[in-house]
């Protein structure tokens, strides 16, 4: 998206682990100890690319394959210091009335599931074109 529109769109991402996956928490939590080593969207890309295999062992590997400081992530997923940042996304996606994923918002409106790109960017379009009115 930001290839496309640049500066024109923000994209923030929220965790929401569904309890259906039981490492999802975990991975979540992993996931946040790699943005604190600002390699966030890569671990993002690893965990998607290999959603099967999600142990803890698993989710410390990937953080080496990426090049990451391993000790610095072992400790953080070890003490679960990203585990109330994974909380506050799943409170806020519940005051949302959110309980599935994925599930997107533009501009307050809801887009839910993996749709076509082509879905999304008439959306953005329309937003763009009502903001410069």
């Amino acid at each position: 998206m930001t290839e496309v529109y640049g500066d024109q769109v923000r994209f923030v991402f929220k965790d929401l682990p569904l309890s259906t996956h039981p490492q999802a928490f975990k991975a979540a939590e992993a996931a946040q100890c790699a943005h604190a080593q600002e390699r966030f969207w890569e671990y993002h890309d690893k965990l998607f690319a290999n959603q099967r295999a999600m142990a803890i062992p698993d989710l410390k590997r990937y953080a080496g394959e990426l090049d990451l400081d391993q000790l610095a992530f072992d400790a953080c997923l070890d003490s679960g210091e990203t585990a109330d940042l994974v909380r506050q996304d799943i409170a806020e996606a519940e005051s949302y009335g959110v309980t599935s994923t994925p599930m997107f918002f533009i501009n307050g409106r809801l887009i839910s599931g993996a749709l076509p790109f082509e879905t999304f960017e008439t959306v953005i379009n329309d937003e763009l074109a009502r903001g410069e009115r």
